[in-house]
């Protein structure tokens, strides 16, 4: 089976979002956060202006000054912020931006003033130069974790991202140089997306595919937002080989966690993910080998609908074996292939708490084979 969420990013990823190493993208994320700060603020105390110097369309967003206080700094909002700020107004952003800059200034003020009670937001601000922008508007409680952590925890196991055992991932298992045609190092001022892989390290499965052997690499992804546009996460599988649109081609075993970024993102952070990244890093391929290797001998159960029926609905357990016969061309035989088909059958599901709880279940299954 297919990944693409790498493929997607590097479809849509512009040339300034490309990186050719994690130095490069930690140049990049550790110079935005030294620009930027965080300051909760009331509602009551930001106001939406025209820009004085683009009146048709530009908005700036200024914080009142207080008695006392010096001069306000306006602060230009990104296309994400407007997003947020219309929220809060409760209006649509698509309709907001096609009204001149004056009147949708007075829709947004009229909105977080008067239309909503006084509340606190927590405002993304950062100043370059003359450049002065609002990157985000979340909740007081919004748990930032900042892009510049992510990359320095994976530079601290994975160096450079490109000389290391995980690495930018070569073109159908051969590797080739890293540029920005074919890197899977992203980052913009929205979020950041990393896929790196050890190809040469490989898992030898003795019956891979219609009892051939064969061989699996192993990667995973991780991403993050400072302003709110996605969760952090990481996803850890085996695959064959990438190709030269990053799509993740004979991909297994796939397992997922995502944090939302509430109070105690940052925590969880720390106390979750960072430690399954080292783990992942530091295992040896030789375990790995074993562990597929048993989890193919072993037979899933002499009932597989019992078998599967314990851990899963009656209409699930019928979805999970045709998945398996679709895609592998026959039945569920052992937990290998009972792991591969609800792995499989949990990334159908759009619901992310639903396919994250699937493939816990798919994850406990495997742990069946140390038993």
């Amino acid at each position: 089976m297919q990944l693409t969420q790498a493929s997607r990013q590097w479809a849509n990823r512009p040339n300034d979002e490309r990186f050719t190493s994690l130095h490069d993208l930690f140049d990049r994320v550790s110079r935005q956060r030294s620009l930027s700060r965080a300051p909760i603020v009331s509602t009551r105390d930001i106001v939406v202006r025209p820009d004085p110097e683009d009146k048709a369309s530009g908005l700036q967003v200024v914080r009142l000054r207080k008695p006392g206080e010096g001069p306000v700094h306006p602060y230009s909002p990104t296309n994400w912020a407007f997003n947020q700020l219309s929220k809060l107004a409760s209006a649509p952003s698509a309709y907001l931006k096609s009204l001149p800059a004056p009147m949708a200034a007075d829709c947004i003020n009229y909105g977080i003033h008067h239309a909503r009670e006084v509340e606190n937001i927590g405002l993304l601000l950062t100043k370059d130069g003359d450049v002065q922008e609002l990157r985000a508007a979340c909740g007081p409680n919004y748990g930032r974790i900042w892009n510049e952590e992510v990359v320095r925890t994976l530079i601290d196991m994975h160096g450079d991202g490109v000389t290391g055992r995980f690495r930018v991932p070569g073109e159908f298992g051969k590797a080739v140089k890293v540029t920005k045609a074919n890197t899977t190092i992203f980052g913009s001022d929205r979020d950041i997306f990393v896929f790196l892989a050890d190809e040469t390290n490989r898992v030898e499965v003795k019956n891979r595919r219609d009892g051939k052997p064969g061989s699996l690499a192993r990667g995973f992804f991780t991403w993050n937002s400072e302003v709110g546009n996605s969760s952090i996460g990481v996803a850890f599988f085996f695959f064959d080989h990438a190709c030269q649109n990053r799509i993740v081609w004979g991909a297994e075993n796939f397992r997922e966690i995502r944090i939302n970024h509430t109070a105690s993102a940052p925590w969880r952070w720390l106390e979750e993910i960072t430690p399954m990244l080292t783990d992942y890093a530091d295992a040896a391929a030789a375990p790995m080998e074993q562990m597929i290797r048993r989890a193919q001998a072993k037979k899933a159960d002499d009932n597989l609908d019992r078998f599967l029926a314990s851990r899963f609905t009656t209409g699930m357990v019928a979805t999970i074996k045709a998945t398996h016969e679709r895609e592998e061309g026959r039945p569920i035989e052992t937990l290998w292939d009972a792991v591969t088909a609800v792995t499989a059958q949990a990334r159908s599901i759009e619901h992310q708490d639903s396919r994250v709880a699937m493939e816990r279940i798919g994850g406990k299954i495997l742990d069946l084979v140390a038993a």
